[in-house]
């Protein structure tokens, strides 16, 4: 066992693990911490506690202090840094006429990194840009290409429901995300429908899957054949979330459908979800990160 605390360096960003040795660390600290970029500031999420080794990448390392009121101004004025960086950078790119969109700039605590963030459709000779901006910001410089997910998740905003983007609220990173849960889920195979603001499938379908999973083990699929109180019928549509089934009646195929609910029915051969090759290809691409 090891004891441990949660540090995250963005809003949304993934947690990471330190030792906090003899320092008293509380959740909401801002601490200094050094990480794989260089000396960092962070907040602590998660409050000292203990956990198994195996669950830890070692060597772990140690928080170096409690971030002081310098510490916080140091970090203040790096913001500020990274939006002249950011502009100067954008200016350079238009010199160099490279085929890259800037998305974010950061500096590490101690100014020895600048990392610029980009997306782009391809791959980008971007040496002489670098070499550039080296010789402008006399520190390293590193070019990050990164997707269109993480660009939506750097940048934030609000999807289709209203509400800011889950990516960069709440979500730490990114799960696999397939159109079989948007089928499975009821949805409109549509991608204007199904995907998010970054154009990729919406990141809800993956955390709501498993309630969705869930109902599914007692909901018979459309095109099932049921037993109903008013005769045998086809599945013709279904709510997960109430329970309730349309039912085309075998002995009145030319009337409207009847709706029961699930409890009411018996399943004699139930259907199959699948995903047809024309709405793959219809949809292909919006799986791809």
């Amino acid at each position: 066992m090891a004891e441990i605390v949660g540090v995250r360096f963005q809003d949304a960003g993934k947690i990471y693990y330190f030792d906090p040795v003899d320092e008293n660390v509380y959740k909401d600290s801002m601490v200094i911490v050094e990480t794989s970029r260089g000396i960092e500031c962070g907040k602590v999420v998660l409050e000292r506690r203990k956990i198994i080794d195996e669950n830890l990448i070692q060597p772990l390392k140690q928080v170096i202090r409690i971030a002081t009121e310098e510490d916080l101004q140091k970090v203040e004025e790096n913001h500020q840094k990274e939006k002249q960086a950011f502009e100067i950078a954008v200016k350079k790119i238009a010199q160099h006429g490279l085929d890259m969109k800037l998305v974010d700039v950061v500096y590490t605590f101690d100014g020895s990194k600048i990392l610029f963030y980009f997306t782009s459709d391809g791959r980008v000779d971007f040496r002489e840009l670098v070499k550039d901006l080296a010789s402008i910001f006399r520190t390293r410089i590193e070019l990050r290409q990164i997707g269109v997910r993480d660009e939506a998740k750097m940048l934030g905003g609000l999807g289709v429901c209203g509400k800011p983007f889950c990516c960069s609220t709440f979500l730490s990173g990114f799960q696999p995300v397939s159109i079989k849960m948007a089928k499975e889920q009821g949805l409109s195979l549509n991608p204007v429908k199904i995907s998010g603001t970054c154009g990729r499938l919406m990141c809800c379908l993956k955390f709501e899957q498993e309630a969705y999973t869930d109902l599914l083990r007692t909901m018979p699929k459309i095109n099932a054949v049921v037993s109903t109180p008013d005769g045998k019928g086809t599945i013709i549509d279904q709510n997960l979330l109430t329970g309730q089934i349309t039912v085309r009646l075998d002995k009145a195929r030319d009337a409207a459908p009847m709706t029961f609910h699930v409890k009411d029915i018996k399943v004699i051969k139930d259907g199959h979800i699948r995903v047809n090759k024309e709405e793959l290809e219809q949809l292909k691409g919006l799986e791809n990160n």
